[in-house]
């Protein structure tokens, strides 16, 4: 096995990886705000660091993967004062605050699924750790880095800067935090314009509120990671994982909290994503390029010609190095679909093959080599900065030998016996077990439902002809719920595919 190196975006350079237990990995990252559906930016962290774990598993470690949900705080540093997003977003849909969690909660839970990530060991929520934030809080006052004004309680970053490197893992200069840093409404309590918030006080209005020390509140963002890694992996464990959007302000803020707190960071090694752009785009909502998965799955959003199945996203977004920038298309998923299929059915075609002659000298084979040799880098490949784009692209490379020896193009003993094995085993081993791929399954055995299929798709035309279009959208919509994903042929038919 080659040394696993993973690229540290503390010290931004590959470095090897030695875990702190032998044989044990502690493995954080961030999850979602629950205050809405799950959309396409939050497919890229979650596939990625499942492949993490997966490929750290398979390497022998023991992981306890923690992922945490926050279901309150969460307000806009950046924006309106005290806002706390699942507080806001409860009061739009006219539901109790928990309602709202346990609702997109479980949407993101599904998300995950068809996603096929595995389940975290440990799924925390910032809710059912208030005694912990709270505690940490307290612990930050009493070291005299935090400070408290009007049942609000804040970072020092000043302060912490005097002694620490403030702006290491984002690479920001405190000085021009100091200058840019923009003057927000409200927040002239605080000492610096750069501190941040550990605890808000409640306004009379917000719903979601706890008792402390400071008056009745509720927690700041930064705070409930710091507090639920320590209490789950320790005051220091091995890897802290997101998307590059949270190095600044959310993971500094981590390091600086937790840096005086346990008087050590709370992580060795930090792994980022990259960040995912719709043509070119980024996503937001003044671009009304939002996607949720639910509308990617069953296609129903303007900027979709067609729905996409979850493998087929999880195959776009490993076809990428997890560090480079990715770009979602619908030239690109149709692309990958297309892919997607062609190696599943070579791989299906694989396990078919046999090789039954005596067992004979291939080396000069150069489709023998070949395989030889695109095996051998597999390793290679996954231990270098979990590069799944390569491991993908060496599969492709035995795609056309898979298919020479179905079509007896190559002899059947062109590859010995022990190599077309190890082609099986890896196959599944990488394809499978370490990125997590699944087949774009179809019932094709089912007369009755492709019947039921073909007399909704009727109905489907008809609405679009009589421009019901919401007739139309209400089934497609219906059908995905229940795990049947309608796709609108250009000869006019309709396919689905059964999740």
């Amino acid at each position: 096995m080659p040394v696993l190196h993973l690229y540290n975006s503390l010290h931004r350079k590959k470095e090897a990886f030695e875990p702190i237990t032998p044989g044990h990995v502690g493995l954080y990252v961030c999850g979602p705000t629950v205050s809405g559906e799950s959309h396409l930016g939050h497919a890229r962290p979650y596939i990625t660091f499942d492949v993490v774990n997966r490929y750290l598993q398979h390497l022998g470690y023991r992981v306890r993967y923690v992922r945490n949900i926050t279901d309150a705080g969460h307000f806009e540093e950046e924006g309106r004062e005290a806002e706390d997003k699942v507080a806001e977003k409860a009061k739009l849909e006219q539901l109790e605050p928990m309602e709202l969690v346990h609702k997109y909660t479980s949407l993101f839970h599904k998300g995950m699924h068809l996603f096929n990530t595995l389940e975290p060991s440990i799924e925390p929520t910032a809710t059912g750790h208030i005694i912990e934030q709270i505690t940490m809080i307290e612990g930050l006052i009493a070291k005299g880095y935090a400070y408290e004004v009007n049942g609000s309680v804040y970072f020092d970053v000043k302060k912490y800067a005097e002694g620490h490197n403030y702006g290491e893992l984002s690479g920001r200069v405190m000085e021009d935090l100091l200058e840019t840093t923009r003057e927000l409404e409200g927040q002239d309590e605080k000492r610096n314009k750069v501190d941040f918030a550990l605890w808000k006080a409640a306004p009379p209005q917000h719903i979601m509120r706890w008792k402390s020390p400071w008056g009745e509140g509720f927690p700041g963002w930064h705070i409930e990671c710091s507090a639920m890694s320590a209490k789950y992996l320790g005051t220091q464990f091995d890897i802290h994982g997101g998307g590059m959007d949270l190095q600044f302000p959310h993971h500094e803020s981590e390091i600086a909290q937790s840096t005086i707190a346990h008087g050590c960071a709370p992580a060795r090694y930090w792994m980022h994503n990259n960040m995912i752009t719709i043509n070119g785009k980024k996503m937001g909502k003044s671009y009304n390029n939002v996607i949720k998965l639910s509308e990617l799955f069953s296609g129903n959003h303007p900027m979709l010609e067609q729905a996409y199945h979850p493998m087929v996203v999880r195959f776009y977004i490993l076809q990428t190095h997890y560090r480079s920038t990715l770009d979602f298309s619908n030239e690109a998923l149709q692309a990958s679909e297309k892919a997607l299929k062609r190696l599943w059915e070579a791989k299906e075609e694989l396990q078919k093959l046999t090789n039954e002659s005596p067992v004979t000298d291939n080396s000069t084979s150069d489709a023998e080599q070949k395989v030889v040799k695109l095996l051998g880098e597999l390793e290679g490949f996954m231990a270098d900065d979990f590069n799944t784009a390569q491991v993908l692209a060496n599969f492709f490379e035995m795609v056309p030998v898979i298919n020479a020896l179905k079509n007896g193009q190559l002899p059947k003993d062109a590859i010995s016996a022990a190599s077309l094995a190890q082609m099986k085993e890896s196959f599944t081993r990488y394809l499978e077990d370490i990125l997590g791929l699944q087949g774009m399954q179809q019932n094709t055995d089912s007369s009755k439902l492709d019947k039921v299929i073909a007399i909704l798709g009727d109905i489907r035309r008809d609405a679009r002809k009589r421009k019901d279009f919401a007739t139309s959208d209400a089934i497609r919509d219906k059908l995905a719920q229940d795990g049947i994903l309608l796709k609108d042929e250009k000869d006019g038919s309709v396919s689905y595919t059964l999740q």
